[in-house]
């Protein structure tokens, strides 16, 4: 058993798309989060500075005692994870490798889709990562640049949203039978996207399947939680605005958090950092 918390990084809000699915399916871990607003979107980014960002995130987290990091964003996990993975005691886990395998144990047509960032799908890691399980199957990526941005923005609910979906969704209409939705900010558009896509169509959550394989980590290393009486202490962090954040996480995990503004940028190598005093408190 191992009361430390687990780790989850992302460039923004997205990746509260996997704690979610933690909350629901692992109800009894303890979480740390960050998300690195400030800079975000990754998926424009060069890959130098991915992995640097990447990096100072990791680093972050280790200063809270993690004990396992969760990269709750595709772009840091096409990036940055083969590296850090290797560079750390802990396990660290992505969440390409889970949604590659759920899209092809779905798919019937063997026809499937990936929507992701700029640079997720320029590295053909999706693609990658289905093709060394099955090479029977059509892959069609798809970047989707304005999606992260508008769900950022916390106003997407709306019929605007959609029509922005559904023109960057075109090409893929009729196309496939399964979507890999290649970021975690993309849950958050699911009404949209499935509306546009069809009901036939499925929409394949990577947040979900990799917290599934959370769970097997979890169990093979032996650090679960206790059970305990006290509830856990979950904690959020952002390098930009705590109350937008808090905002957009409260809606989407239904419940009050606690949220902190952190810089996370280690200029000096010192793996120091300052957190700030705007901050939003639990209700």
């Amino acid at each position: 058993m191992d009361n430390r918390p687990i780790g989850f990084l992302d460039s923004g809000v997205g990746g509260l798309t996997v704690v979610r699915q933690l909350f629901r399916q692992l109800p009894n871990e303890e979480v740390v989060y960050i998300g690195d607003t400030k800079r975000m979107p990754y998926g424009s980014r060069s890959p130098e500075e991915i992995l640097k960002f990447t990096w100072e995130m990791v680093n972050f987290l280790m200063s809270k005692n993690v004990k396992m990091i969760c990269f709750a964003c595709n772009t840091a996990t096409a990036i940055a994870l083969d590296e850090i993975q290797n560079e750390l005691g802990i396990p660290v886990i992505g969440v390409i490798l889970p949604g590659a395998s759920a899209a092809i144990q779905k798919t019937k047509t063997e026809k499937i889709g990936i929507i992701g960032t700029q640079a997720t799908i320029e590295s053909k890691a999706y693609a990658k990562a289905i093709y060394f399980k099955s090479n029977a199957v059509k892959v069609t990526s798809l970047a989707c640049p304005p999606f992260v941005p508008l769900v950022e923005s916390g106003d997407f609910d709306n019929e605007a949203a959609y029509e922005l979906v559904k023109q960057q969704l075109h090409p893929l209409v009729g196309e496939v039978d399964s979507l890999i939705l290649g970021c975690t900010h993309y849950p958050l558009l699911a009404k949209h996207i499935q509306k546009v896509m069809g009901t036939e169509v499925n929409l394949i959550d990577s947040g979900a399947e990799t917290v599934r394989d959370i769970s097997v980590l979890l169990n093979y290393f032996k650090l679960n939680r206790k059970l305990s009486s006290k509830q856990s202490e979950n904690r959020f962090y952002t390098t930009a605005s705590a109350e937008q954040f808090k905002k957009i996480a409260e809606n989407w995990l239904e419940t009050s958090v606690e949220v902190e503004t952190v810089s996370i940028e280690d200029k000096e190598g010192k793996g120091e950092y300052e957190e700030k005093n705007s901050h939003c408190n639990k209700k």
